[in-house]
């Protein structure tokens, strides 16, 4: 039998030869809408045939297959569908069977526009219409991107159909990986990798998300909802799922995102992850200006690495100061820096047991005029219960060295922790990577809370008043000096004896050269 790691590294080759191969003059980041529209497409069309060919199975029916069944036969069930799992699909417009019958389908792309419209809209009406409505609308079968003509086109979406049906994702029930979540996260990866900044605002490396989720369920074994402000495509937010386990998430996953494109691929995403769509609620819109779930909070476990350094109303909106969520503070974050007005957020909706990690761009840490005041209501209030210093070059789209504030409610101590993780990170490929090794010791130290010679100190609230506020990592935390001690009395005897063996040789070389013009 193959091992998770082997089954995982298949994956991940066929998914990435799928993607170059089709690629053609598309641009890979905007590619990546069709590959990953396509496997949601054979996601939710598997997931919903297990799902009612298991329900008749159970009432007795052993040969039931939902596939094989007339349009007319399955609209019996629908309704009842709809209310479990969210959305409806046809047999006939089943992913297999539209790909079975793709290559002679001379109006494949109307087809497939047709199929997208109708899930979308079997759940109008439903308390699922919200998390169905446009999740097919980066899936354009009749852009000119696929070929300017209808047939160049749908040759196209012949192919991806058909590599997407060819990828050996299993049998969803007995998968030892989460197949469909991993492809979409590994392409996601390298998507991101390949595409630079771009990629890069919205995808936080695998390890970095692990290490946030972690730090906020210290000691838990669930949590009541998770929530990300900032949550571009939900990798952040699905660590808890494979961390702590979707089930023990009890009230569900909560996010943000401005995006469009990428709070399409964030609704899509937890699909892929089987996070029913009852048990997910993701918003689209500016959090800082029209936050969306204000019903919904407080949360327990805050994770976010927001958008670093961008502009927002900040004092020009007068309605922002009296916003409870930055108020407390008595001054907003500057307009060409949002950071601390995310991190005010986070703090206003954090439940009081709850714990916010959130990745920070380095100069929070330390700038002056706004910023330092809100620091030091932070401080002042004893919210700050650790900042760590990241590695540089995790990320990517940058090589900056990016840190990790963690806020808590209700600390044990009026200290704050600091830990210098710069140095914990393996090379792989052309980024760093936080390794299990690293993760740990950064977690052992969080929980621990004990001063570490060269990484981790901690310190006493009152000692950073004294120090303005100042809360970078390297201000208290003292950097292991590696040079080679040298003893100068050494050195010195070393240098006279050169010095000496210099002469000799000199004297040596001009006899030489006085015996050879005798010669002559």
């Amino acid at each position: 039998m193959i091992s998770k790691e082997q089954e995982r590294a298949e994956l991940h080759r066929t998914i990435w030869q799928i993607a170059n191969n089709l690629r053609g003059s598309v641009d890979g980041w905007d590619f990546k809408q069709y590959v990953l529209g396509m496997l949601f497409y054979r996601f939710i069309s598997e997931n919903l045939t297990n799902y009612i060919n298991e329900e008749e199975r159970k009432a007795g029916n052993k040969d039931f297959d939902y596939s094989k069944l007339s349009d007319k036969e399955a609209e019996f069930g629908r309704k009842d569908t709809v209310i479990e799992k969210g959305f409806y699909i046809l047999p006939s417009e089943l992913f297999y069977n539209v790909t079975k019958n793709a290559r002679n389908d001379p109006n494949l792309n109307e087809t497939l526009s047709k199929v997208f419209k109708n899930i979308e809209s079997s759940a109008k009406g439903f308390e699922s219409e919200d998390d169905l409505k446009g999740l097919f609308d980066d899936l354009d079968v009749n852009s000119n991107k696929l070929g300017s003509t209808v047939e160049q086109r749908n040759k196209q979406l012949v192919n991806l159909l058909e590599a997407i049906n060819e990828l050996k994702l299993g049998n969803y029930s007995e998968n030892t990986i989460d197949a469909f979540g991993d492809a979409y996260e590994y392409l996601m990866t390298m998507y991101a990798a390949n595409a630079g900044k771009s990629g890069g605002e919205f995808y936080t490396p695998q390890e970095v998300s692990e290490l946030l989720a972690k730090i906020t369920i210290v000691g838990k074994k669930d949590v009541n909802k998770v929530y990300d402000p900032t949550c571009g495509s939900g990798s952040l937010l699905l660590k808890f799922a494979k961390v702590l386990g979707k089930e023990n998430v009890r009230q569900g996953f909560y996010g943000q995102e401005i995006n469009l494109t990428t709070y399409n691929l964030c609704r899509i995403n937890m699909f892929l992850h089987d996070i029913n769509y009852n048990h997910f609620d993701i918003a689209h819109g500016n959090t800082l200006t029209d936050p969306k779930h204000f019903d919904d909070e407080p949360f327990d476990a805050i994770v976010s690495n927001p958008p670093y350094s961008i502009k927002w109303e900040g004092d020009s909106n007068p309605i922002l100061i009296n916003d409870p969520r930055f108020s407390p503070a008595g001054v907003l974050a500057p307009k060409s820096k949002a950071d601390l007005a995310f991190t005010m957020h986070m703090l206003a909706w954090l439940s009081t047991s709850g714990t916010a990690a959130i990745v920070e761009f380095p100069g929070v840490l330390y700038r002056g005029g706004a910023e330092q005041k809100i620091r030091k209501y932070l401080i002042d209030n004893n919210y700050v219960d650790c900042v760590i210093q990241l590695p540089s070059d995790l990320f990517f789209g940058t090589t900056i060295a990016t840190c990790i504030i963690v806020l808590k409610k209700s600390k044990i101590d009026n200290k704050t922790l600091f830990i210098d993780a710069s140095k914990e990170f393996v090379r792989a490929g052309n980024k760093n990577k936080l390794s299990d090794e690293n993760i740990n010791k950064i977690l052992d130290a969080f929980l621990n809370r004990n001063d570490i010679e060269y990484f981790s100190k901690l310190v006493d609230n009152t000692d950073i008043s004294k120090n303005d506020y100042n809360i970078a990592v390297s201000s208290y935390v003292t950097v292991e000096d590696t040079r080679e001690i040298i003893d100068i009395k050494e050195l010195n005897k070393k240098i006279s004896e050169i010095v000496k063996r210099q002469n000799e040789l000199r004297i040596e070389i001009d006899s030489i050269v006085e015996e050879i013009e005798g010669d002559k």
